[in-house]
């Protein structure tokens, strides 16, 4: 690794635990960082509630957000990759819309069908939307991996991922028409997306889950390289494209469907995190990449997080709103910056 890159690298690494530290440290109620150590080591803290907002609330909350932004991150890389377009996000073939219409037909229709809103039901509401999420992400995903093995190009493969989250989109607005107010509210909620909705035993599972299939990602990065190529380099080159992209897609796929699902649908962040790091790391090569959007991704989700529950507001502010302010500029000003130096002014 060259000298640049691992000093970005450490960089990140670093970041990431400032970062981590500072979501102990700030919120609602102020805590010294001395009680956030003890509390974080298991030493005796000065007062209990202190104890139980470090560990019970702003840990798993961190933790969360650090291994659901890497997610993202790697899954959005893998999006614009395999469709060769930098306006591919993990959201573009409908996976996270398909999360979402699995918890419309169970929150929605719940107190239609049962007479008892699901928002009402404590954990198992909980592990019930999570459930939902995930068998609807899958189902949407197992569609695509088939349309993919139908379609050759990937034009008409991004053409219908963006058709069916338009699909279900429209589903999930006749459910609501037709749904409670109070589950709609809950619908609505779920919606906004959120790092502190996994707690206590769904924590573990979740880190758990995302530490063995982001690993797995990495075994990618040679394909990933040969599909930057185009197709036709990477056939002379023994690649078996159909295949490699279905692969990716479903690689892609799982990730967001498994954060979708725990943490509710975050935008921008798989769509912004790739464009930054190729902006810092000045390359294309995926064994750069790869790990930097780990990084980065984990990195800008904590930071996200911190935003949204700094000191002086009540409760929290919607994780989405925080991601989309900090994404869009970014997209933004890397897409200009790569403009500009295309046509050399």
């Amino acid at each position: 690794m060259k000298r640049p890159v691992a000093i970005g690298m450490i960089l990140l690494g670093v970041s990431i635990l400032v970062l981590f530290f500072l979501n102990l440290l700030l919120g609602s109620v102020t805590i010294p960082a001395g009680q956030v150590w003890k509390a974080l080591w298991g030493g005796e803290v000065d007062n209990a509630i202190w104890q139980n907002i470090v560990l019970k609330s702003r840990f798993p909350q961190a933790l969360t957000a650090l291994v659901a932004g890497a997610g993202l991150s790697v899954a959005g890389l893998q999006m614009q990759t395999v469709f060769r377009n930098p306006l591919a996000g993990p959201s573009v073939l409908g996976v996270s819309s398909g999360a979402s219409l699995g918890v419309a037909f169970v929150v929605l229709l719940s107190g239609r069908l049962g007479g008892v809103a699901l928002s009402r039901l404590g954990y198992m509401g909980e592990f019930a939307m999570t459930m939902a999420a995930i068998i609807g992400a899958l189902a949407i995903m197992l569609l695509i991996v088939w349309v993919a093995q139908k379609v050759r190009g990937n034009v008409t493969l991004l053409i219908i991922g963006v058709m069916i989250g338009y699909v279900a989109t429209a589903i999930i607005g006749v459910l609501k028409f037709f749904s409670a107010e109070e589950d709609v509210r809950a619908y609505v909620v779920w919606g906004l997306g959120s790092f502190a909705r996994v707690s206590g035993g769904q924590v573990m599972t979740f880190v758990v889950i995302m530490a063995i299939l982001l690993p797995l990602s990495f075994l990618l990065v040679k394909t990933l390289n040969l599909l930057l190529l185009g197709d036709g380099y990477a056939r002379n080159l023994g690649l078996n494209v159909r295949r490699a992209r279905i692969w990716v897609i479903t690689c892609a796929g799982v990730l967001v469907a498994i954060v979708t699902a725990y943490c509710g649908p975050i935008s921008f962040l798989g769509l912004a995190v790739p464009h930054l790091c190729r902006g810092i790391f000045r390359t294309s090569d995926h064994r750069v990449l790869m790990p930097a959007s780990l990084l980065a991704g984990a990195s800008l989700a904590l930071l996200c997080n911190l935003i949204a529950r700094m000191p002086g507001f009540e409760g929290a502010l919607p994780v989405n709103s925080v991601t989309a302010l900090i994404g869009a500029p970014v997209v933004a000003v890397v897409l200009f910056r790569r403009r500009k130096e295309d046509t050399g002014e």
